[in-house]
């Protein structure tokens, strides 16, 4: 039955125009050509087109993997948990003494404290220990014929056949993550090409098997998308009773001095200067773990765009170099992903925008829940509990 939804849902989609204009769909056979033919307009030379484009084969288990994201669906506490260890600790504090020249370069350079590269290290590919085990052309390439996302992933298998025409990388030996990503911290293609280091000047840029590489190529990313330089990205705090919780989360930004004003302390060491501006999330509710984030946090959703994800890994870099275990309060349980698709459903119905029903907790049911919940009288902190599921 799945597979007949999937297919007549493939079909209305190859109808429309968006389809069409974004080259998506169709033949495996007419896609690929059209992909050949495209990166031979580009510069790609045929005999090079040729070779890289007739090897590429559809992953069905790809776009499974693709549609069962379960994971960044856990709350913070528990998925930060589970993601770092003190084995994580250690490892990451081992290598930033180990390799100490890179990572006084990463500062002096780019202004990126080592923490930030040490935490997508753990997390991507636990410090490069394992970097995936799929033929990332293919994965890509089944992505890019997928409509779901073809204006993302189009431009990454181009972007491949390029780096295989500089004689960078082989679509027959590369092997990434499901979505793509490939190297120590798990960079897509494209981002390679365009803002690739050579860190350890071989003349080559190979995040697979170079530190160097992997960390500067990282570092790039980062001040590419606004990375602010020697400015910090998260402090964790401690809000007062009497707080405003509407003003909590991502849309709202106001000086650090403002905040202090309002009572937010920090739980540990001294917040940055009071003109600095800043917002104070809280991942579970008022009675959970609270962080005052600086606009660099906002940088690390190019990385990854899930909230918890995120999160997770800035407060994993504080951890590295120094900062305590957060205090993880006494949150209200939150939502299965079933009741979390009836929450949706039920603000959809009031005029919400939760950006789709799909039982994720993402930045716009987080919005949506923290208005209704202002609406009810409830505390407006963004944290969707049975109580409020119950109210609606």
């Amino acid at each position: 039955m799945r597979v007949m939804v999937l297919a007549g849902a493939l079909a209305a989609m190859l109808a429309s125009p968006l389809a069409a204009q974004n080259g998506c769909g169709g033949s495996w056979s007419s896609f690929i050509n059209g992909l050949r033919a495209e990166a031979v307009q580009n510069g790609v030379p045929p005999q090079t087109a040729d070779q890289f484009f007739g090897r590429l084969r559809q992953n069905n288990e790809v776009l499974r993997l693709d549609r069962a994201q379960g994971f960044f669906q856990r709350p913070f506490i528990d998925f930060s948990r589970r993601l770092i260890s003190q084995n994580r600790m250690d490892r990451a504090r081992q290598m930033m003494q180990q390799q100490s020249r890179l990572f006084q370069r990463l500062q002096r350079d780019y202004g990126i404290s080592p923490g930030v590269m040490l935490a997508f290290l753990a997390f991507e590919t636990d410090f490069g220990a394992f970097q995936g085990d799929i033929n990332t052309a293919n994965a890509l390439a089944t992505l890019a014929h997928d409509c779901r996302r073809p204006h993302i992933f189009r431009p990454q298998i181009l972007a491949f056949a390029e780096l295989y025409r500089r004689g960078e990388l082989d679509p027959a030996t590369t092997v990434g993550a499901w979505a793509g990503e490939i190297g120590m911290v798990q960079m897509l293609p494209r981002d390679i090409l365009n803002l690739g280091v050579d860190g350890d000047g071989d003349g080559h840029v190979d995040p697979r098997r170079s530190l160097a590489d992997a960390v500067l190529s990282g570092a790039a990313l980062l001040r590419h998308h606004g990375w602010q330089a020697n400015q910090p990205w998260m402090h964790e705090v401690a809000i007062p009773g009497n707080l405003d919780l509407s003003r909590t989360g991502l849309r709202t930004q106001m000086s650090v001095s403002d905040w202090r004003n309002l009572g937010v302390q920090p739980r540990h060491g001294s917040l940055p200067s009071g003109g600095m501006r800043a917002s104070v999330i809280l991942p579970q509710g008022h009675r959970g773990p609270a962080f005052m984030i600086f606009d660099n946090f906002r940088v690390l959703f190019e990385w990854n765009q899930s909230f918890t994800y995120v999160a997770t890994a800035a407060y994993f870099a504080t951890r590295i170099e120094g900062a305590p275990v957060y205090n993880a309060g006494n949150p209200e349980g939150g939502l299965d992903q079933n009741q979390m698709r009836e929450l949706q459903r039920r603000l959809a119905g009031r005029g919400f925008d939760v950006g789709g029903i799909d039982g994720i907790l993402g930045a716009g049911t987080r919005a949506a829940v923290q208005d209704v919940q202002q609406q009810l009288g409830m505390p407006a902190d963004g944290w969707p509990t049975p109580a409020l599921l119950r109210r609606l």
